[in-house]
């Protein structure tokens, strides 16, 4: 009854241990000036880094404009090199170094979810006038 006790709790620090490793630290959206969204040639691009999740897991960026989110990989192999986003009905397979673009054409206000394959990595982007 002992042995089993202890692999039970050695089995939740593994967990404990793995979760924390893999959310990644803190994914707030970044300040103002320090934003991962740029505009290029009447365009916007919304940067983000896929591996162990998607960072910054939150973006604010500018409705009403042409708009592209970008995905860096380098090494690239667990769920977040698949990207779900929903309500655009996307669905896209990222090369595991390099970058894959997804156009989202003209964003309305409002927040666009998205996820991977697996939907255990969330992200989202604030569309603000």
């Amino acid at each position: 009854m002992k042995n089993i006790s202890i692999s039970i709790l050695v089995a939740l620090v593994l967990i404990a241990v793995a979760f924390l490793i893999a959310k990644g630290g803190d994914r707030t959206p970044l300040p103002n000036g320090e934003n991962n969204v740029s505009v290029v040639e009447e365009r916007q691009i919304i940067d983000l880094t896929a591996v162990g999740g998607y960072s910054p897991e939150k973006s604010i960026a500018k409705a009403g404009i042409p708009t592209v989110l970008r995905f860096t990989t380098n090494g690239t192999f667990d769920c977040s090199s698949s990207v779900r986003i929903p309500s655009m009905n996307v669905s896209k397979n990222l090369a595991p170094a390099g970058i894959t673009e997804i156009d989202l054409g003209i964003p309305k206000v409002g927040i666009l979810q998205g996820s991977c394959g697996m939907g255990m990595y969330p992200f989202e982007i604030d569309f603000q006038n």
